[in-house]
């Protein structure tokens, strides 16, 4: 009684979570090109800054550390999103299943 119930009211139902969609090339190519223009300008502004080795040695480390660390946070975020999304779903499956085992005209 209560499986026809749902299957004959959707609206009855929770929404799904659908996959995330992959990107287009175009959008991949277009971030890894602007990824090495940034990097390669950095670096030859700092190779060609009128300055001592030194400097320009502590300014590349910078660049170099500011990259890695912008990679770690950006895996960082993305993982607690996935965590998320994970949580939720099986929320979601839990909810499901309690509704499709409570049947209210059973005493």
């Amino acid at each position: 009684m209560t499986e026809d119930f749902f299957k004959e009211n959707p609206m009855t139902t929770t929404k799904k979570f659908n996959a995330p969609t992959s990107h287009t090339t175009a959008w991949v190519a277009q971030t890894w090109l602007s990824f090495i223009i940034a990097i390669s300008a950095t670096a030859i502004g700092i190779v060609y800054l009128p300055t001592d080795v030194w400097l320009k040695g502590y300014l590349g480390m910078g660049l170099l550390f500011s990259v890695g660390s912008t990679v770690s946070l950006s895996k960082t975020v993305r993982d607690q999103e996935e965590a998320k999304r994970m949580l939720s779903r099986i929320d979601e499956a839990k909810l499901e299943r309690l509704l499709a085992e409570y049947d209210p005209f059973k005493q």
